[in-house]
């Protein structure tokens, strides 16, 4: 009979901000039962990456569990491989950040555990071509990666039977292809099936090697899969197994295949990740385009013959798909270009530069930069703590400048998140705005340094792909007691959601200018299904900055159009913020000037959007007069007339934002809530919650109205 080499990973992570039950949860159910069952098998060894962020949770909270790790990697059975620290998508962070989190796992690893790492888990299997030479310059010998990867560059499955060479400019790298089949079968089907297709694999000349890796959550967290694997026992009976056949199944380690087995091949590889990302990358129409054409080919069943030349978009394409992506992205790059210069002027070992790198790195955590299945992007969670550490790393930063006690205010005029436009960036001890006068002359980042927290860290409703499953998601068919792969669960978390499919056509932030048809209702707005009859929200503004004593204060104008009774009248709207130096302050002067030559009913409004996490939690809530009578939770809705003050109170930062408007106007308030995919199905998620000063008037030819507005953060 023949033999086969099977080389198996296991990759575990959680993501930063990720809440300390979730982690537990995850331990208790996913990585210390799998433990030990591993413990009970002793011929059974495997390669496991933990991201630094979960080792250093396991090493506060379960220390033990390490030391059995440690027993298990001094006896050979299991071998520890690096990766970013904190689980970046390495492709798009700047190369000095490779090497510094690749270098500080390996430096975690070996002081733990006392070896060094030859190879590295890439975060989501996210590929580019340039990567051999980064790695290679970290000491990286291997990555394990998806045998699609391979498969895009022409080979055929039947030559996957091996190991791989890459090289960039002559920096090689091996190439580990994983066996998608092994991906759908482990854990999800019947044991035999596995060690068929490695009996149907196994060959003569024992040169044959498969590979399986894949996340450690499918083992316990996925839906269905602790009672799968530990209660009804199909981990144990898989090891068990190969156990068995160990006479012809020869399980190896990847670094001993490195040493025991030659090269199939040189290979080069295009931009890629697993399947399934890729078609996530993808619009909503162009994915709808795709699943058509996927059903198409099963049903004439070409499917599994030619899927290989089916595929999606590329990881990048995330950047594109979502604005809060690219600017979550463009502001990781700016705070990683202050690192790299503070470490230029101060050195690279500097106390607070040291700390200023890890909050960086921390923020380059992968996980809500890009959205599939799981919750990803649209999780408030995971944005507030990489916006967070990327915020703290400015902090830290701050601390370097000279005067800095005195205070101070900083701008710039710069192409802030790629888009080939100016934006206009202010900096004070206590603010960050980022401006973008070309777009409605709206403000897109208001960091609130005190708390590290980015006030317009929002969400906006966009169509995805699988909203139109959610009719099918609904049916209880979906929810059989035979446990699916996670792409292939539709559940929903509340019944009803396909009403809540609102769509927004233009980016939830502040400083946004309306003019509302004179019939638009709050539920029409909040749904946004009104008549917008100005053309402000993303029409190009003039922009300029004036320094002052006490500040400085940016400029937005506009010459636009609103449409009244019919016609279009000539308006135009000023927009003057002032930054202080030294107080945690902004004023806005909003000036209205109707240009025509009769007068005109117009219906203004400036709109402001506020993230704060959770909408319904006890300890952040609205407060303004009246608020008595009316729901105060984050996520109500409601209008209170005539005020001149609302404020945000978050008792769990300990501030609460206070805007101030004069003359007193309307206020309405409503929640942004998405509806997004998870793990454990589809489900509703509170983003922002917006707050619209308005007012209505007649204005007389050539007159003026404005409105003054006070936005004040206040300690509790």
């Amino acid at each position: 009979m023949g033999t086969v080499h099977l080389a198996l990973g296991i990759h575990n992570h959680q993501p930063v901000g990720n809440f300390d039950f979730v982690f537990e949860e995850a331990y208790q159910r996913a990585y210390l039962p799998f433990l030990e069952v591993l413990e009970r098998h002793p011929h059974v060894r495997i390669a496991a990456h933990f991201s630094g962020i979960l080792l250093e949770w396991i090493e506060k909270h379960h220390p033990g569990f390490l030391e059995r790790l440690g027993r298990l990697v001094e006896a050979g059975q299991v071998e520890m491989m690096t990766g970013g620290y904190y689980e970046p998508i390495l492709p798009i962070i700047p190369d000095r950040d490779k090497l510094g989190q690749i270098a500080k796992l390996t430096e975690y690893i070996q002081k733990r555990f006392g070896c060094k790492p030859r190879g590295l888990w890439l975060a989501e299997r996210v590929w580019e071509p340039h990567l051999p030479r980064p790695l290679h310059e970290a000491g990286v010998e291997y990555v394990v990666i998806d045998d699609a990867h391979l498969k895009y560059s022409g080979l055929q499955e039947e030559e996957l039977v091996g190991y791989f060479l890459t090289e960039e400019a002559g920096f090689t790298v091996n190439i580990f292809p994983i066996s998608e089949r092994l991906r759908y079968t482990i854990p999800f089907r019947p044991v035999e099936e596995t060690i068929d297709y490695l009996r149907k694999m196994a060959d003569g000349d024992g040169q044959r090697l498969i590979v399986f890796a894949d996340d450690g959550e499918k083992f316990g967290i996925w839906p269905g899969t602790h009672d799968h694997c530990y209660r009804d026992g199909w981990l144990e009976q898989f090891f068990e197994a190969l156990e068995a056949n160990r006479d012809w199944i020869r399980i190896v380690h990847f670094s001993e295949a490195l040493d025991q087995l030659e090269p199939r091949g040189r290979v080069y590889l295009p931009t890629a990740s697993y399947r399934e990302m890729m078609e996530w990358a993808l619009p909503a129409r162009a994915i709808h385009q795709y699943e058509d054409f996927e059903e198409k080919l099963k049903q004439a069943d070409l499917f599994d013959r030619y899927k290989v030349f089916v595929r999606g978009g590329f990881w990048r394409n995330f950047l594109a798909k979502y604005e809060e992506s690219n600017h979550l992205h463009k502001k990781m790059l700016r705070v990683s270009r202050k690192v790299r210069d503070a470490a230029e002027r101060h050195g690279h070992d500097h106390e607070v530069v040291s700390r200023a790198r890890d909050h960086l790195w921390a923020g380059q955590c992968n996980c809500p930069y890009w959205h599939g299945v799981f919750g990803g992007l649209y999780l408030t969670n995971l944005r507030y703590a990489v916006y967070h550490e990327l915020i703290l790393a400015e902090r830290e930063l701050d601390r370097l400048r000279s005067g800095s006690k005195e205070g101070w205010v900083d701008w710039e005029i710069a192409d802030f998140n790629g888009d080939g436009r100016k934006e206009v960036i202010v900096e004070s001890p206590q603010w960050q705005l980022v401006l973008e006068p070309d777009y409605g002359g709206r403000l897109v980042e208001l960091d609130y340094k005190e708390t590290a927290i980015n006030l317009l860290d929002t969400m906006s409703r966009r169509e995805e792909g699988y909203h139109r499953k959610l009719l099918r998601a609904a049916d209880p068919k979906a929810q059989a007691n035979q446990v699916a792969s996670i792409h292939d669960l539709l559940l929903v978390k509340e019944e009803g959601l396909e009403q809540k499919l609102n769509y927004d056509w233009y980016r939830r932030c502040s400083l946004i200018d309306h003019f509302l048809n004179r019939d638009t209702k709050l539920e029409d707005f909040a749904r946004c299904r009104y008549g917008e009859e100005g053309d402000f929200v993303l029409g190009r503004y003039a922009s300029q900055v004036v320094e002052e004593g006490k500040g400085l204060t940016v400029r937005l104008g506009r010459a636009g159009k609103v449409w009244v009774a019919g016609q279009q009248q000539p308006v135009e709207v000023e927009k003057a913020v002032r930054v202080l130096r030294d107080r945690p302050e902004l004023e806005v002067v909003i000036r209205v000037k109707h240009e025509g030559s009769e007068p005109a009913d117009l219906w203004y409004g400036c709109e402001f959007n506020f993230a704060l996490l959770a909408g319904d939690a006890p300890d952040r809530y609205f407060d303004f007069p009246g608020a008595q009578f009316q729901p105060r939770n984050l996520a109500s809705t409601g209008v209170a007339e005539e005020i001149d003050w609302i404020q945000l109170v978050d008792e769990w930062q300990g501030v609460t934002f206070r805007l101030e408007f004069e003359p007193a106007v309307d206020v309405w308030r409503f929640p942004i809530e998405t509806v997004s995919m998870s793990e454990a199905g589809f489900e509703r998620v509170y983003q922002s919650s917006v707050v619209f000063p308005n007012f209505r008037a007649r204005w007389q030819p050539g007159e003026t109205r404005e409105l003054r507005i006070r936005l004040r953060a206040l300690k509790l």
